[in-house]
């Protein structure tokens, strides 16, 4: 048997392990060749691919980022675009794919499916919002990266006396802001699920320097006051329809200084969250990941995903997995609001 694999989507840490996993175990255990496609879909949409064996995958474990590349390409706005993939992974002899992304990527793994083709999951995203897995790898090492930044802005906060807003990633889910922010003490977290008051934010951050200590607020790109929109960067859309965010930090610094009068500082850690070395969770996670979907090519179980249930790996169907987005649940939240102000 011949298998492609392919990333899609945004890169994150532990890609690269589950690209060995799949290669190791696919080729010592079950003697199959494997194809990598280069940046996402475009890749087997124009054929481009790159040799995958045991050696590509030597040493790449601790590496971030992924060996094959990435790309937001949608062969679904593409003229043609599943009938192309079709006849370019027959005519390079692959008989199953295995597609490593998130929302978007296995959205056209699941289209794929659907019109024949054999195709494997794995869930991959920092955000952790792919639904029937607890957790997707990327996500912690995202957490701790945002925990790190927050754990150094708080003394730099306090030795100037000003407010700290931290704005991480997250669109429409904010589990990065929810688990950095309670893990390092922020006094406000502020999410996409929950649209926040700003004379609310504005009571916290006064009341956390009555103490005389300074505020830390995390805010996911994504969140948005009650009475508002998201904050855009640009009107733009990506080829999935979605539109580029990030500025509702310095929205918040600038509202926090006109209404305090105390100095108010934005920091964005953007890519810095999706870049460097997986930790050794996200590592682990990624690898059993990838044996388990090499074993379900072995086993000739297409349409699924692997996914984590509690300790263990399980299959799931890529329509349940995309069908709906997995949010921070209100009882969530609601425990990280006992510590605000």
């Amino acid at each position: 048997m011949r298998v492609g694999v392919l990333t899609g989507g945004g890169d994150c840490p532990g890609l690269n392990a589950v690209i060995r996993a799949v290669v190791r175990k696919g080729v010592q255990n079950f003697g199959y060749e494997f194809v990598g496609f280069r940046a996402g879909w475009r890749g087997p949409l124009e054929g481009d691919t790159v040799a995958l064996d045991v050696q590509a995958v030597r040493g790449i474990l601790p590496r971030g980022g992924t060996i094959l590349g990435s790309s937001r390409t949608n062969p679904l706005k593409v003229d043609g675009g599943i009938e192309r993939i079709k006849d370019n992974l027959a005519g390079l002899g692959v008989d199953a794919l295995i597609a490593i992304g998130g929302e978007d990527t296995l959205g056209v793994a699941r289209e794929l499916h659907a019109n024949g083709v054999n195709v494997v999951g794995v869930p991959k995203t920092i955000d952790n919002d792919l639904n029937a897995t607890d957790y997707t790898f990327g996500f912690d090492t995202a957490v701790n990266i945002a925990t790190e930044a927050i754990d150094r802005l708080h003394t730099t906060a306090e030795s100037h006396h000003r407010a700290l807003i931290c704005e991480v990633m997250g669109r429409h889910a904010g589990w990065i802001a929810l688990h950095a922010g309670m893990a390092a003490g922020a006094n406000v977290i502020l999410i996409p699920e929950r649209p926040f008051d700003i004379d609310k934010v504005v009571e916290y951050v006064e009341s956390r320097f009555k103490t005389r200590y300074a505020p830390i607020i995390v805010v996911a790109e994504g969140a948005h006051p009650v009475d508002g929109q998201m904050q855009l960067q640009t009107g733009e859309l990506d080829a999935f329809g979605h539109v580029r965010l990030g500025g509702i930090g310095q929205r918040l610094a600038d509202e926090i200084e006109k209404r305090t009068g105390k100095e108010a500082r934005c920091t964005v850690l953007g890519h810095i969250q999706r870049g460097g070395t997986p930790s050794a969770f996200d590592r682990v996670l990624a690898t059993r990941f990838g044996l388990q979907a090499i074993d379900a090519v072995r086993d000739g179980d297409f349409g699924k995903m692997v996914a984590l249930r509690g300790t263990d790996i399980v299959r799931v169907g890529l329509d349940e997995a995309t069908k709906e987005l997995k949010t921070v649940p209100l009882e969530r939240y609601q425990e990280a609001e006992v510590f605000f102000g």
